[in-house]
């Protein structure tokens, strides 16, 4: 899965191991789960990336699943969206460690208006334990172009989720929702990603407008 890459994400792991619980990244029961929990469970969404494709990681803390991403699929560019100075001067370490230049890091929030006027319309989204799908779908549908994708990674929970949230989701600009099994040939748990594809910016623009009434 990660070809050349592996002796850098085996370098983040290990980071991850001595820095994170110090830095609160990671709570204290899950080192011994990093490779399975974290960081496979964040690659496999790499399944779902176009090739070639400018993705944005939102709210990414401790680097997932954006690290991962960017380590296994160097086709693509990734932007790590992070709000809180600590972890975003964490990310920055990580990728001066690991050489990593297929990333950056952006201080900010995706509901912000400059941050979404400097990203522009990217073509993935992603988001791993950040907020609730109707939230989720107002922060970060804005940030993608026509046709392009929301990834979340979510748990057991996800139709109780979509269910109560689809009709915000809609109202958002998701033009429809899926649900997929990412890793199914690796990870004993598989993970489950919602995938949500953006309606054209003018149905998005009136459907806010509309909601502004």
């Amino acid at each position: 899965m990660f070809g050349e890459s592996v002796e850098r994400l085996n370098r983040f792991v290990a980071l991850l191991a001595e820095q994170g619980v110090e830095r609160g990244l990671i709570g204290p029961r899950e080192i011994e789960r990093i490779w399975d929990r974290h960081v496979l469970n964040s690659a496999v969404v790499g399944e779902l990336v176009p090739e070639g494709a400018h993705v944005v990681d939102v709210g990414s803390g401790g680097g997932f699943p954006g690290v991962p991403l960017a380590l296994a699929r160097p086709d693509i560019s990734i932007t790590l969206l992070e709000s809180m100075a600590r972890r975003v001067q964490w990310l920055e370490e990580v990728l001066d460690e690991l050489s990593l230049e297929n990333a950056d890091v952006l201080r900010g929030r995706a509901e912000e208006k400059a941050v979404r006027a400097e990203l522009g319309a990217v073509d993935v989204v992603t988001a791993r334990a950040v907020a609730p799908l109707g939230r989720l779908a107002q922060w970060c549908l804005p940030l993608l172009r026509t046709g392009g994708l929301l990834l979340a990674v979510k748990g057991a929970s996800v139709a109780e989720e979509i269910a109560r949230d689809e009709a915000i989701v809609e109202k958002a600009g998701g033009e429809s929702i899926d649900v997929v099994q990412c890793g199914v040939d690796v990870l004993e748990v598989p993970a489950t990603v919602v995938v949500i594809e953006a309606a054209p910016r003018s149905v998005r623009s009136r459907k806010g407008r509309r909601r502004r009434r």
